[in-house]
């Protein structure tokens, strides 16, 4: 345990660190990318540990980037407003779509998020008067806090870690509270569960609208840092990312889409060289990940600690 809360502190000390020290704006900006697919990627996460694999997650954070673009841009709100604004529709989404999509579940629910997912993305193609069609939508503003306006990477790199945080916090205290234990149970015997009272529908249609809580949030962060909108950013490839993400971390545990995203994120500037290996590179690792290390890297990490610190 001693360790553990040692090596978190390590890990803070440096996520909070390191852009004082590497002076370099390019790498900032792929911190910045990192801390935001942390957040899609441990949001999925929620949905893989529940047992559904939802393909709308790319889409529910395009929906996140455009309410979060037009409610400023059009309606003039603050981006303070416009950011949990964000959040807060997605959510509802997932909470009005969420009980008539989990009926079913698996290859099922699989292809209805994926249509759900491409009619999301079709909409921002064709609606171009809203949503700026494939052209997509410029000079977004920057976002705007207590009066300061966040303008470098690293003012960006902070508020999308603070995001990440959360997302994680939350992750790790929904499957450690009592509903987490709930959740569990219906994974493993859900008719049992069902014979003690419990409702697996509404505990489901929870986790998908926080789930796309938090991607709305991110989509937020992530129109007002690029300051460019396209359909484009969202499609069935964006969760590809995700999902690649958490399948090389590991499924089980939240810090599996952490560690995921740290170490593929970075992954196309080194193979800036040879770009044309970027998807034979991504299709080496998770063919090893699902060969070899099934648990992801956190399966591989507690493997080492149970060999190495009984």
């Amino acid at each position: 345990m001693r360790l553990r809360n040692a090596a978190l502190v390590a890990i803070v000390a440096v996520a909070v660190g390191w852009p004082f020290v590497v002076e370099n704006r390019y790498i900032t900006h792929i911190g910045v990318l990192m801390a935001i697919s942390i957040s899609t990627s441990v949001s999925l996460n929620m949905m893989l540990r529940i047992g559904q694999l939802s393909i709308a997650q790319a889409a529910f954070m395009g929906l996140g980037a455009y309410t979060s673009t037009l409610l400023v841009m059009r309606l003039g709100l603050p981006f303070l407003l416009a950011f949990p604004a964000s959040g807060l529709l997605v959510a509802a989404f997932a909470a009005v779509i969420g009980p008539i999509f989990l009926r079913v579940k698996g290859v099922y629910f699989v292809l209805l998020t994926f249509a759900l997912g491409e009619g999301i993305v079709l909409v921002f193609q064709e609606w171009v008067s809203l949503f700026g069609g494939n052209n997509g939508i410029h000079s977004i503003p920057k976002a705007s806090l207590f009066g300061m306006t966040l303008v470098s990477p690293r003012s960006y790199y902070f508020l999308a870690l603070a995001l990440a945080a959360v997302t994680f916090l939350a992750a790790v205290g929904i499957f450690r509270s009592a509903v987490g234990a709930v959740l569990d149970s219906l994974n493993e015997n859900e008719p049992l569960s069902q014979s003690l009272g419990v409702n697996p529908l509404s505990y489901r249609v929870a986790v998908f609208a926080v789930a796309g809580f938090f991607t709305g949030l991110a989509g937020s962060v992530y129109a007002h840092y690029t300051g460019f909108l396209s359909p484009d950013a969202f499609t069935f490839w964006s969760l590809v990312d995700m999902l690649v993400i958490n399948v090389i971390g590991g499924i089980g545990s939240p810090l599996g889409p952490v560690l995921g995203a740290i170490l593929l994120v970075p992954l196309p500037e080194l193979l800036r060289d040879v770009r044309q290996y970027q998807m034979l590179s991504y299709g080496l690792l998770l063919l090893t990940a699902v060969l070899f290390l099934p648990s992801g890297i956190v399966g591989l990490l507690r493997k080492l600690q149970r060999r190495w610190l009984p």
